[in-house]
């Protein structure tokens, strides 16, 4: 028995490192928080029940070492992670007769920040908590750190580097491949603090909040986390949002925050209750692995049980078939939900997921629908072999330990039929009636075969005109709106051919640097693309790469010949109204007047003006039809006196 508990034991540390090593060190998620946390409290019980601790356990190391070209740093003090509990009486417990401050969670990248002489010197990363990566370049790229304080004595705080959700889903929306976007905030903040190239990171809207004062000698703080959290504000820093509690209050503050969540911009994986007495919290000294003086709080997830009806799996272009499992619809967490991704083979192995199996479902952080756990495990069967779309050979591939469907027919029509639907989007050409269901039924019919054969649909007239959904007025309507798509800008084009990361915004800046020369930008090396602001080696090698195929230069060709460019955005939208110029703008509630908030951030934009996800007192004004709501923006704005408009009013201004 004792040598089962042992062996044990080690699995689970050998699953747990590498799940860790995944998600520090290579900004990827091999297994959800919820497993992570369900394994990680198995070990510490069995830890405890046998006395055995070894060395590489993950209850004795904090992180792990960081792999890349940045150059390291030991930490003067050892940054430990912090105990946690999902229980709200034992939080009041552990808080007793203290004064706490409880603060979001936030789920980002841990920076350290020294100044001295009132100028920033040094930004290095949690790392493995011993030792970090130095990334102060990029700390200046950061959004709202300040470069120079009026305080002159060395200070080192420590804070969480995050990407709001609102910057985050902007980032995401000019990605159209469903595979390249970025899966979360966090792993998109990862990989941006951490960049070679910190120009990249500016672009990325990388936000810091202070949430620990290390050093800063000759203040007298009065013996109060609050009084450093306030005069850091002093300072110039955004500090964590934090409330004052006691044991008392304590229960309607987490409720409070549990109430936020849903229109809280700032990702979060819990709370952070903290002693406000410094003196009484370092008094409690620290174990190998946590502090004494804070603790962090994890809402219990509300898990439901329900059956397993079905693995769908959902083909891309770039040829990877994601797993989607479809189930019994259950409530939670207030809606109603029947649908979880899987992500990849490894995590359906790891469930041994299997139709008709009793799983348990939760809401991660209490947004994303995920799988807590599988009760029946009958086992993966039934991978597909042949590709949900073209019926082509499909084979597992492994990489980085973590494996995946993809179909091999280069010919796909789901690669076909999501690449002319991102050719044909609002953003690229803005061909409108060419649907992705239309697209599909052309290609179909073998009606388009590449870009080209969208600009001579007039071949096709009497087909077209019979089919189900069309009509002669239709089919005017999409020959009007192929001829006026041929009058294009040149970034519009790069942005539709779909190379990989290539975004709009990548795209008119290649344009820029070439000064519209396609000729010398299809021919570019990698070394002269890098010159480019925002264009790193692996988007120069997938540029490089998509134009040394002939196929592809082949097709661009052929497309080249239907196409007129006209002046770019960039260009024409010079000297236009800029009449929002340093104001910011949040958008709630349905619209009216505009297709959607989308529509309606491009006018404010478009004018100089910023929208964001929350009410600050940075705010100018609120978007909201229903100005006399009792929402929680609503409110918020009211606090802060920021007016609130409706969209007739808006467009007044």
């Amino acid at each position: 028995m004792a040598e089962d508990k042992t062996k044990r034991i080690r699995e689970l540390i050998g699953t747990l490192r590498a799940a860790g090593r995944a998600y520090y060190q290579e900004s990827r998620e091999i297994m959800s928080n919820f497993e992570y946390d369900k394994l990680y409290d198995e070990l510490v019980s069995l830890e405890k029940e046998t006395g055995i601790v070894f060395a590489n356990s993950p209850t004795q190391n904090v992180g792990y070492e960081v792999v890349s070209a940045l150059p390291k740093e030991r930490h003067e003090k050892p940054m430990l992670s912090l105990n946690k509990t999902k229980s709200v009486e034992e939080l009041a417990d552990w808080l007793g007769g203290q004064t706490g401050l409880l603060s979001w969670k936030m789920d980002g990248l841990t920076i350290v920040l020294t100044y001295q002489n009132g100028t920033l010197v040094k930004a290095v990363t949690r790392g493995n908590g011993e030792i970090g990566e130095v990334i102060t370049a990029n700390a200046k790229a950061f959004v709202n750190v300040p470069l120079n304080i009026s305080y002159q004595g060395e200070l080192i705080l420590r804070g969480e580097a995050i990407i709001r959700y609102s910057d985050f889903e902007k980032i995401n929306e000019q990605i159209e491949d469903v595979d390249a976007k970025y899966k979360n905030p966090r792993n998109l903040c990862s990989g941006s603090v951490r960049q070679l190239n910190s120009e990249i990171t500016a672009q990325r809207q990388v936000h810091f909040y202070a949430f620990s004062l290390v050093k800063a000698d000759g203040i007298d703080f009065k013996n109060s986390r609050k009084e450093q959290f306030e005069w850091l504000k002093t300072q110039g820093f955004e500090v964590v949002e934090y409330h004052e509690v006691t044991k008392e209050t304590l229960p309607e503050t987490v409720k409070m925050y549990s109430e936020a969540i849903a229109e809280n911009d700032t990702p979060s994986d819990g709370l952070v209750l903290l002693y406000d007495d410094i003196a009484y919290g370092q008094s409690l000294g620290r174990t190998a692995k946590f502090p004494r003086d804070s603790i962090a709080f994890k809402w219990a997830d509300e898990i439901q049980e329900t059956k397993l009806l079905y693995i769908e799996w959902s083909a891309s272009r770039t040829g990877l078939i994601n797993p989607v499992a479809v189930f019994e619809p259950v409530e939670l967490e207030g809606t109603t939900v029947s649908r979880a991704s899987v992500h990849n083979i490894s995590i359906m192995e790891a469930l041994e997921l299997g139709a008709g199996d009793r799983i348990t479902v939760y809401k991660a952080n209490m947004i994303i629908p995920q799988i807590a756990d599988n009760l029946t495990r009958s086992g993966v069967r039934d991978i597909p072999e042949a590709c949900p779309v073209c019926g082509g050979q499909t084979e597992v591939r492994q990489l980085n330990d973590v494996k995946s469907l993809y179909c091999t027919n280069p010919d796909c029509q789901a690669k076909k039929i999501k690449s002319f639907t991102l050719f044909t989007s609002r953003d690229a050409l803005n061909i409108a009636g060419l649907s992705e269901a239309t697209l599909e039924k052309f290609i179909g019919v073998g009606m388009i075969h590449e870009y080209a054969d969208i600009f001579h649909l007039d071949r096709h007239q009497e087909e077209i005109v019979e089919m189900d959904g069309f009509g002669q007025k239709s089919y005017d309507n999409l020959i009007a709106a192929a001829e006026k798509a041929s009058h294009t800008t040149l970034p519009r084009m790069v942005y539709g051919l779909g190379v990989a990361g290539i975004g709009l915004a990548n795209a008119k800046m290649i344009c820029r640097h070439f000064k519209n020369d396609f000729e010398a930008m299809r021919h570019a090396t990698v070394e002269e693309l890098v010159e480019i602001d925002g264009i790193g080696e692996v988007l120069a090698q997938a540029w490089t790469a998509f134009f040394s195929d002939g196929k592809n230069n082949a097709i661009v060709d052929h497309l080249l010949a239907e196409l007129t460019f006209e002046a770019g955005d960039e260009e024409s939208s010079e000297g236009a109204d800029e009449a929002f110029a340093g104001m910011n703008f949040v958008i709630t509630g349905s619209l009216e007047q505009f297709k959607n908030r989308k529509e309606l951030q491009e006018l404010i934009e478009r004018r100089g003006g910023k929208v964001t996800g929350s009410v600050t007192s940075k705010t100018n004004y609120l978007i909201n039809n229903d100005v006399a709501s009792s929402s929680s923006k609503n409110k918020k704005a009211r606090e802060l006196g920021v007016p609130i408009l409706s969209e007739e009013e808006f467009l007044k201004l």
